[in-house]
């Protein structure tokens, strides 16, 4: 596979208003172009940090059957409006992972909320509770070390994320792929370079003052 790839930024589904000024969803066509890679029809797929269902509703789409787990009441709610099956979409905290019936997974694809070194609230809170950098990546490795015992032997998981421009530079992708590579085998980064409209805040057309992004590849020897 190559390392560095290139995708317009642009997101052709439409959103309910009161998600347009937040809209951090990956287009459908970089979760489409890892689906083609990593399944086949029938396959089961996972997001444990659902956002807006980029995952499942693509997923669904192209003949995958789609699981994942939001925190937010909300965003859920629209999820479920846009799935045939409402009930594979868990409104939960992906802290509890082994705590619900999931069956076994052959592919996951996600993006966790992300937070900068200068922040104070964790966002696997939901942003409700304060919390630092390092209980945030504590939490994280909590949740990928759960995801393990779902996940076929061989599967592969693929993490979607960047590093954050601010005060300070937060190395959160390089961050990840370390915690991470403590639970899967790491097989690599693709950089992923972002063009055209749409950026989601910050500058950049990525967004977070950056024109690209990481896909973190994992498998689960």
């Amino acid at each position: 596979m190559k390392s560095f790839l290139i995708f317009g930024n642009s997101k052709k589904r439409n959103l309910p208003r009161e998600f347009q000024s937040d809209d951090n969803r990956n287009p459908d066509k970089l979760v489409r172009f890892f689906l083609e890679k990593f399944t086949k029809r029938g396959d089961l797929i996972f997001d444990q940090f659902a956002g807006l269902g980029t995952t499942l509703i693509v997923g669904e789409a192209m003949g995958r059957i789609p699981f994942g787990i939001e925190l937010d009441k909300k965003r859920a709610a629209y999820i479920k409006s846009q799935i045939k099956n409402k009930t594979h979409l868990i409104l939960g905290n992906s802290l509890k992972i082994s705590s619900y019936k999931l069956p076994k997974f052959d592919f996951c694809f996600t993006s966790p909320p992300y937070m900068a070194k200068c922040d104070i609230k964790n966002p696997i809170s939901g942003y409700s509770k304060k919390g630092s950098y390092e209980e945030y990546l504590n939490d994280l490795s909590k949740i990928f070390f759960q995801l393990k015992r779902l996940m076929k032997r061989n599967s592969y998981i693929v993490i979607e994320v960047s590093n954050l421009k601010g005060k300070e530079i937060t190395t959160l992708a390089w961050d990840i792929a370390k915690i991470v590579s403590e639970i899967f085998h790491f097989e690599g980064e693709i950089a992923i370079g972002w063009k055209g409209g749409d950026a989601y805040k910050f500058g950049g057309s990525y967004g977070y003052g950056y024109d690209h992004s990481y896909c973190l590849v994992f498998k689960n020897k």
